[in-house]
Protein backbone atom coordinates (compact mmCIF):
# COMPACT_ATOMS: atom_id res chain seq x y z
CA UNK A 1 0.00 0.00 0.00
CA UNK A 2 1.38 3.17 -0.77
CA UNK A 3 0.24 6.85 0.94
CA UNK A 4 0.02 9.67 -0.65
CA UNK A 5 1.73 12.64 -0.05
CA UNK A 6 -1.80 14.68 0.83
CA UNK A 7 -2.16 12.23 3.27
CA UNK A 8 0.97 12.22 4.91
CA UNK A 9 0.55 16.17 5.25
CA UNK A 10 -2.58 15.40 6.76
CA UNK A 11 -1.50 12.84 9.41
CA UNK A 12 1.60 15.33 10.33
CA UNK A 13 -0.59 18.02 10.67
CA UNK A 14 -3.13 16.23 12.94
CA UNK A 15 0.16 15.27 15.46
CA UNK A 16 1.00 18.61 15.17
CA UNK A 17 3.99 18.16 12.95
CA UNK A 18 5.92 21.20 11.05
CA UNK A 19 7.51 18.80 8.35
CA UNK A 20 9.38 20.75 5.03
CA UNK A 21 9.44 18.88 1.58
CA UNK A 22 12.17 16.56 2.28
CA UNK A 23 10.77 15.44 5.82
CA UNK A 24 7.18 14.49 4.15
CA UNK A 25 9.17 12.54 1.39
CA UNK A 26 11.16 10.70 3.69
CA UNK A 27 7.98 10.04 5.98
CA UNK A 28 5.62 9.10 3.13
CA UNK A 29 8.19 6.43 1.95
CA UNK A 30 8.79 5.11 5.57
CA UNK A 31 4.99 4.94 6.68
CA UNK A 32 4.19 3.66 2.65
CA UNK A 33 6.74 0.68 3.44
CA UNK A 34 5.29 -0.29 6.78
CA UNK A 35 1.67 -0.69 5.53
CA UNK A 36 3.30 -2.84 2.81
CA UNK A 37 4.49 -5.25 5.30
CA UNK A 38 1.28 -4.75 7.44
CA UNK A 39 -0.38 -6.35 3.93
CA UNK A 40 1.67 -8.92 3.63
CA UNK A 41 0.72 -9.89 7.35
CA UNK A 42 -3.09 -9.75 6.56
CA UNK A 43 -2.68 -12.06 3.64
CA UNK A 44 -2.16 -14.86 6.48
CA UNK A 45 -4.69 -17.21 7.55
CA UNK A 46 -5.27 -16.46 11.07
CA UNK A 47 -8.80 -18.21 11.24
CA UNK A 48 -7.57 -21.31 13.76
CA UNK A 49 -5.07 -19.35 15.76
CA UNK A 50 -7.32 -18.15 18.93
CA UNK A 51 -6.92 -14.32 19.89
CA UNK A 52 -4.66 -13.68 22.66
CA UNK A 53 -3.91 -10.86 24.97
CA UNK A 54 -0.57 -11.88 26.12
CA UNK A 55 1.81 -14.17 24.14
CA UNK A 56 4.14 -14.96 27.08
CA UNK A 57 2.61 -16.77 29.93
CA UNK A 58 2.19 -13.73 33.33
CA UNK A 59 3.15 -14.65 36.60
CA UNK A 60 3.20 -13.20 39.78
CA UNK A 61 6.39 -11.43 40.83
CA UNK A 62 5.11 -10.05 44.43
CA UNK A 63 5.92 -11.83 47.57
CA UNK A 64 3.20 -13.27 49.37
CA UNK A 65 1.44 -10.80 51.95
CA UNK A 66 1.76 -11.44 55.29
CA UNK A 67 1.55 -9.99 58.73
CA UNK A 68 4.35 -8.83 60.78
CA UNK A 69 4.63 -6.58 63.96
CA UNK A 70 5.14 -2.86 62.79
CA UNK A 71 6.12 0.15 64.70
CA UNK A 72 4.97 1.13 67.55
CA UNK A 73 3.47 5.04 67.09
CA UNK A 74 6.39 6.48 69.59
CA UNK A 75 8.88 4.65 67.00
CA UNK A 76 6.75 6.12 63.80
CA UNK A 77 6.60 9.40 65.16
CA UNK A 78 9.91 9.99 66.77
CA UNK A 79 11.63 11.58 63.22
CA UNK A 80 8.85 13.61 62.63
CA UNK A 81 9.34 17.16 62.37
CA UNK A 82 5.92 17.75 63.90
CA UNK A 83 3.44 15.80 65.51
CA UNK A 84 0.54 16.12 67.81
CA UNK A 85 -1.92 14.18 69.83
CA UNK A 86 -0.42 10.94 68.71
CA UNK A 87 -0.57 11.81 64.98
CA UNK A 88 1.99 13.52 62.15
CA UNK A 89 1.19 17.22 62.08
CA UNK A 90 1.34 18.96 58.59
CA UNK A 91 0.91 21.90 57.26
CA UNK A 92 -3.11 23.06 55.96
CA UNK A 93 -3.14 22.30 52.16
CA UNK A 94 -6.43 23.93 51.79
CA UNK A 95 -5.86 27.11 54.12
CA UNK A 96 -7.02 27.52 57.84
CA UNK A 97 -5.35 25.82 60.54
CA UNK A 98 -1.23 24.92 59.87
CA UNK A 99 -1.34 21.84 61.72
CA UNK A 100 -1.65 21.11 65.61
CA UNK A 101 1.70 22.52 67.32
CA UNK A 102 4.79 20.64 68.19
Amino acid sequence: MSLSREDVQHVAQLARLGMDDAELANMQEQLSSILGHIDVLNELDTDAIPPTAQVIALSNVWRTDEPRPSFSQETALQNAPAHYDGFFAVSAVLGGDEGGSA
